[in-house]
């Protein structure tokens, strides 16, 4: 019975990520953002069962129609039902999110890392490099970026991946700088590991928890930089359904027509602020203090 029990025991990992979340859903607000963000998952994966109407298809007789009439949230300009426009554009931001997430959180971790355990010379360009990108706003650096290599979707989530590393390398590198005195740094060393060896195995995990949480603080950055750059219409080309170019070009009619704006906005919001949530829920339950707690 026991070899049983024992050969059914959940590994720590899975446990260690039930607990998180278990920690998440107490918190009322962190609650809300995985809420918001699963029903953001949820919208993606069944956008064709889901939608009322095909996303991409003119209506020109059924144009700026109220919410109502078997359009839940209206219709637009071209008479396209804004509702299934915005749960396929559910795809794009998740599509953004991912692309950014799986380059920016690398870069920066590995960046970060070098420069706190090496120093000297390697780590003074390093962030050199990095202050330069930090002194500009990161949709004016994301602006310049994709006016010189065109505006599309694909440039957007370069340009938006290229601004946002560096303050992963600035959180990666004081966490590094803290842990390369640490004991268990010296006893590598003195086991004949190499530089690299314990930035992998040593330094790079006790740093990733830290990565995690404004990796995620920073996705509300991301989509607002994404949403900025389709309002301007240098990011998703119509007939794209981008959130922020269905705002775009809702703007010339939202006196009279509320909802063009209001629906995208909303949805704009309430992911930005789901991302925000879930951040300092993950801050909380990876806190030291508070898992020793549980």
């Amino acid at each position: 019975m026991t070899d049983m029990t024992h050969s059914i025991r959940m590994p720590a990992s899975l446990r260690a990520l039930g607990n998180i979340v278990l920690f998440l859903l107490r918190s009322p607000t962190s609650a809300f953002g995985l809420l918001v963000l699963a029903l953001l998952v949820l919208a993606a994966v069944f956008a064709p069962w889901l939608a009322t109407h095909d996303p991409y298809v003119q209506d020109l007789g059924n144009t700026l129609q109220a919410p109502g009439q078997g359009h839940p949230f209206g219709t637009d300009e071209l008479g396209r039902d804004i509702f299934s426009r915005l749960v396929f554009g559910a795809r794009i931001t998740l599509t953004i999110i991912f692309l950014v997430s799986i380059v920016v959180g690398p870069i920066g971790l590995v960046i970060g890392t070098s420069s706190g355990y090496l120093g000297g010379r390697f780590d003074t360009v390093m962030m050199r490099i990095t202050d330069i990108f930090l002194s500009f706003p990161s949709l004016i650096l994301s602006l310049a970026f994709v006016a010189a290599l065109g505006p599309s979707l694909n440039n957007a989530i370069v340009a938006i991946a290229l601004t946002s590393w560096p303050p992963i390398a600035r959180l990666a590198r004081a966490e590094a700088m803290t842990f390369r005195n640490a004991d268990y740094i010296a006893a590598a060393r003195l086991q004949g590991a190499s530089r690299l060896r314990i930035i992998v195995k040593s330094i790079m995990p006790m740093c990733l928890p830290s990565v995690l949480i404004r990796l995620t603080l920073n996705m509300a950055t991301v989509i607002l930089t994404a949403a900025g750059l389709g309002f301007l219409g240098l990011g998703a080309q119509p007939p794209l359904p981008e959130w922020g170019a269905m705002i775009a070009t809702g703007r010339r009619y939202m006196l009279d027509n509320w909802w063009l704006v209001t629906y995208p906005g909303l949805a704009i919001l309430s992911v930005s602020l789901a991302f925000n949530l879930l951040g300092d829920g993950l801050r909380d339950a990876l806190d030291p203090k508070q898992m020793n707690r549980r």
